[in-house]
């Protein structure tokens, strides 16, 4: 009975998903389904949706989500852009290198791939091509650096991973996720400052003191916000619900009343831009509980450990086969929902290796970070082709080497444990 009723669950969610259902929805009806075989009452499945949006610690999600969305619409991008280019400008391809470090600095406000993109993008991809730089290098070096902001925190998906993985420490998630960020936003630079020179871009014009001092000064209050937050996280001065309140506060002021690039007329825009996102993320926990509720019922978990571990015993082997099983669900299926219903069943055999879920949490976030980037759903990557004008399949080549550091880095992350818990450890003990 239980292999026809797990049949059911996993095969009519991926059904639905191959007909394009939402995938909120997919969720929740491949565990009514489930459910009415087995004979549970569905107002279990009910109690279960309202437990797993029942809690306090998701208010930081709506308000990471306001403060990303306020610093983007609020000219902080330029201004990000303008002090990346007084530190990298003048090297050779300058402008490349000058998009991957305002990414990751955007991402340790807004903390959002696709925003990074659509903000940073907007700018600097039009600038790139004006200056002689081919749409696909523009175009590849904005979505790959964009993934920074999944690992450079706040991050409101390591807050949706530590709800689900059991409460683990959300500063400590914050903390493992920054040098793992500046590895892989430095291995980008790399990368891109080769491929530079052998496509002889041009380097950028020279900066004054006097302009390299008003560009620091202007994106130095944008860029404390990651450290009101994540500072005021590690030391517990207030948790992690309390830092996004606090980040929102301190946006909608330097957005609206010190930077004064917009008007407070749009923030009503802006309220409703963030409640379609937050609804969208919200009716995925939900969701995503029952059918987690299912799993558990179902002992899908269990099953799972044992599966992987009778492939090997050997946790080096069993990590490779972790990363390659969420690779390949990246290219089918979006984040939040991957992390909702991948955690439960592949944290268990993680921590059976003896993988600490702190670092098993960044290894899910690169993980799916790469798979923003990857087509059918690759969510930024769609956003990059629309900014930059160029289709997919012209952009493919191109995108071969940025996928293949990414991945190299993914590996140094995944059996060099020391580069994600030094920072943790090193704060907040071990």
């Amino acid at each position: 009975m239980n292999a026809v009723a797990i049949a059911l669950l996993l095969g009519g969610f991926i059904l639905l998903i191959l007909f394009r259902v939402p995938i909120a929805f997919s969720l929740g009806i491949s565990a009514v389904i489930t459910a009415a075989y087995l004979g549970i009452p569905l107002a279990m499945l009910a109690q279960a949706m309202v437990r797993g949006i029942n809690s306090f610690s998701l208010l930081a999600i709506p308000f990471f989500i306001l403060a990303g969305e306020i610093m983007g619409e609020g000219g902080i991008s330029q201004r990000l852009i303008n002090f990346s280019n007084v530190i990298v400008g003048r090297i050779k391809g300058g402008l490349a290198l000058v998009n991957i470090l305002a990414s990751m600095f955007f991402g340790g406000i807004s903390g959002s791939s696709v925003a990074d993109t659509s903000s940073i993008g907007s700018i600097l991809i039009p600038m790139m091509k004006k200056k002689g730089y081919d749409t696909d290098y523009s175009v590849a070096v904005t979505v790959t650096s964009s993934s920074q902001g999944i690992l450079i925190p706040p991050s409101h998906n390591m807050i949706i991973y530590s709800l689900v993985a059991g409460g683990v420490s959300v500063g400590r998630l914050f903390l493992a996720g920054m040098i793992p960020g500046i590895v892989l936003g430095l291995a980008l630079m790399i990368l891109s400052y080769v491929i530079a020179v052998r496509r002889n871009y041009p380097a950028g014009d020279p900066v004054s003191l006097k302009e390299a001092l008003v560009a620091t000064k202007d994106a130095a209050l944008g860029l404390l916000t990651a450290l009101i937050v994540v500072g005021g996280v590690i030391t517990g001065f207030y948790t992690a619900t309390e830092a996004a309140a606090v980040a929102a506060f301190y946006a909608f002021l330097v957005t609206f009343f010190i930077y004064r690039d917009i008007p407070l007329s749009k923030f009503p825009h802006i309220l409703l831009k963030s409640l379609k996102t937050l609804a969208i993320v919200m009716a995925l926990i939900a969701t995503s509980n029952a059918f987690g509720w299912m799993l558990a019922y179902l002992k899908v978990p269990a099953l799972a450990t044992k599966a992987l571990l009778s492939i090997s015993g050997n946790r080096y082997v069993v990590l490779f086969v972790i990363n390659v099983l969420l690779l390949l669900l990246g290219c089918i299926m979006d984040m939040a929902p991957l992390i909702l219903i991948t955690t439960p069943i592949l944290l268990p055999v993680a921590v059976q290796i003896g993988v600490d879920p702190v670092h098993f949490g960044i290894i899910m976030m690169l993980n799916l970070a790469i798979g923003l980037l990857t087509p059918p759903v690759g969510s930024t990557l769609f956003v990059g082709c629309a900014i930059g004008n160029i289709s997919i399949e012209k952009l493919s080549r191109t995108m071969i080497p940025f996928y293949l550091t990414m991945i190299a880095v993914l590996l140094l992350i995944t059996y060099v444990p020391g580069i994600v818990m030094f920072m943790p450890n090193l704060l907040m003990g071990k």
